[in-house]
């Protein structure tokens, strides 16, 4: 099996379970007694110990190896989703999302960055943005998969037979995930390989202590590279309009459809249609690239996609909303694999999936302030000019792609025809 199958089948095993539980994340702890707003304290926890942990996570990604701290991901995400099944208190849940927020925070960066880093191993000239692409397209379909599949074994009704007596149906998607994830660790430490040379405790003491320097590295690469510091930019002003399509979005779908109960049954499906919409743009951007070069492409995507979210908010009827809500995922998807192969030219490979988590890090500050801003935008001029709004910062990050390195360097093209990377 190619690195590249390995790194797909694994993301896949790592995003089922996620799709598993998204339409029940909210309901479940709703079913067992807590109420909207508890709910929306319990699930910050996890917010805030991503941005906590995500930096010295991916350093410590970089001096111990990616396989040893994703094993560890997998554990405690175990951990969490054991949680889950029988959670019926704030307490509990509180415990469930700070789990949640030690896993994603160690599982962010270090599969991507062992995939790049065992691809130019094998050959230096290797197409990364092709593989980044594909695994667009696994994610998308793998969490619209299993979106689906909660949505099927919701449907069929609560189990009443097990060790486990009555289990409600929101209870049985959760079950599910916990099995694949369970999959999906035996399957890391079965197909993932490191080459890295075991040296005892002593080793990995001094491994741990160079978590501080992979940060630095990471920092530095920030701080002396103008390209890196306009990439984490991006990532900051793209995290703020991304809460037009992951917050509002439903609010805008509500009040154009006058009904609040039939716009929420009706996001299930559009949901799970949306991340195919994601997984077909992450498919085909490699075509777009390859005319454009990936910092033109990111250019083009972004506009369009502020465009889409323009769209969301100004057009009128369900239709209409929703038409904006699944280009805009198109676009998103296809948008991902491209900023993520800009973003691994600039790194270097000791620092890779520091400069990840510090990429993924800043995104959490520019949502929450996007969450802030565009949410108090909606109460005091409506829905659609909060939609606009982010579509505009959005696209502001269009011009950053196009920000040159001070030296231009030279690397060859997927073609195999040498040109400059002008970013």
């Amino acid at each position: 099996m190619t690195t590249r199958s390995r790194y797909l089948l694994l993301l896949g095993l790592r995003w089922l379970p996620v799709g598993l539980m998204i339409p029940v994340i909210v309901l479940l702890p709703l079913e067992r007694g807590l109420s909207i707003a508890q709910v929306g304290a319990v699930a910050a926890i996890q917010g805030f110990t991503v941005l906590f942990l995500e930096l010295p996570t991916g350093g410590l990604s970089d001096a111990v190896g990616r396989r040893p701290v994703l094993l560890i991901a997998g554990v405690v995400n175990l951990a969490a989703i054991v949680l889950w099944t029988v959670a019926d208190s704030v307490p509990m849940f509180a415990l469930v999302y700070l789990l949640q927020g030690v896993y994603r925070a160690l599982d962010s960066g270090p599969l991507e960055a062992w995939y790049v880093d065992s691809a130019l191993a094998e050959d230096p000239e290797a197409d990364i943005e092709a593989g980044l692409s594909h695994s667009g397209v696994v994610l998308g379909l793998a969490i619209a998969g299993g979106a689906l599949l909660s949505g099927g074994l919701v449907w069929l009704g609560p189990l009443g037979w097990g060790p486990l007596g009555s289990v409600s149906a929101l209870t049985v998607p959760v079950l599910v995930a916990l099995v694949l994830s369970l999959l999906g660790t035996v399957a890391l430490a079965l197909l993932m390989s490191e080459d890295r040379p075991a040296r005892g405790l002593a080793g990995l003491a001094a491994s741990v202590r160079g978590v501080p320097a992979a940060i630095g590295g990471a920092l530095m690469l920030v701080r002396r590279s103008r390209v890196v510091f306009a990439l984490i930019l991006v990532e900051l002003f793209w995290s703020f309009g991304m809460v037009t399509f992951e917050k509002l979005m439903p609010v805008r779908l509500s009040e154009v459809m006058g009904d609040p109960g039939a716009a929420a049954a009706l996001l299930g499906p559009v949901n799970s249609v949306a991340w195919l919409a994601s997984a077909a743009g992450a498919a085909l951007v490699p075509l777009l690239a390859r005319r454009l070069g990936p910092a033109w492409t990111s250019v083009a995507l972004k506009i369009v996609q502020a465009l889409t979210i323009v769209a969301m908010g100004l057009l009128g009827g369900p239709a209409g909303v929703i038409a904006g809500f699944l280009l805009c995922y198109a676009m998103h998807g296809a948008a991902n694999p491209v900023h993520a192969g800009l973003l691994h030219r600039q790194a270097e490979g000791a620092y890779r999936a520091s400069l990840i988590s510090l990429n993924s890090m800043v995104g959490q500050p520019g949502f929450a302030i996007g969450a802030i801003v565009l949410t108090a935008v909606a109460g005091q001029a409506g829905t659609p000019a909060a939609i606009v709004t982010g579509a505009v910062v959005l696209g502001l990050a269009a011009p950053l792609y196009l920000l040159r390195p001070k030296k231009e360097f030279r690397e060859q093209s997927p073609s195999g025809i040498s040109g400059s990377l002008a970013l």
